[in-house]
């Protein structure tokens, strides 16, 4: 892999395929990571060790706009994924346009996928296409404390005091 971390999804394919014949193992973990905060980098590093290379996979910048609302992404899709890059405990960015990370899943087949304690494992979205791919889904992270959506209202409640 070369040293740019974030790759197109035919170059992800492939890494993850390289990965897979050495025998190694892969955990997804997703997400809009809009403004990054101590809840996104205690989750990456709970998701690093659940094993394996750790692929994060980040909304576009209209996807985020369909799940989150007018104004948001507050930075441009390739900018979080620099910031997401630039952390040792990620081994491979990708943007996907798409609202869940189901056909990702198909397409890379990881071991384990990586959700957030705003979830329980019965309702993460992807779980079934995970399962059906042969991978588990595992919770992780810090009880959901922090959340760029409020820090964001919080910011701003504070700009109109």
């Amino acid at each position: 892999m070369s040293d740019n971390k974030i790759l197109s999804r035919e170059e992800l394919k492939r890494q993850t395929e390289a990965w897979r014949t050495r025998g190694e193992k892969i955990t997804l973990a997703n997400g809009c990571f809009d403004l990054l905060h101590v809840g996104h980098i205690r989750y990456l590093r709970a998701a690093k060790k659940l094993g394996g290379h750790l692929v994060v996979a980040i909304n576009s910048d209209e996807s985020v706009r369909a799940l989150k609302g007018e104004g948001r992404p507050l930075m441009p899709a390739e900018e979080r994924a620099e910031i997401l890059a630039a952390l040792s405990d990620v081994d491979a960015v990708l943007i996907f346009p798409e609202r869940d990370v189901r056909a990702l899943v198909r397409e890379i087949r990881p071991d384990v996928q990586a959700k957030g304690t705003d979830y329980t494992a019965e309702n993460v979205p992807e779980r079934e296409t995970v399962v059906e791919c042969g991978g588990r889904v595992e919770i992780v992270g810090d009880p959901k404390d922090h959340s760029a959506t409020e820090i964001i209202r919080k910011r701003l409640e504070q700009r109109r005091s």
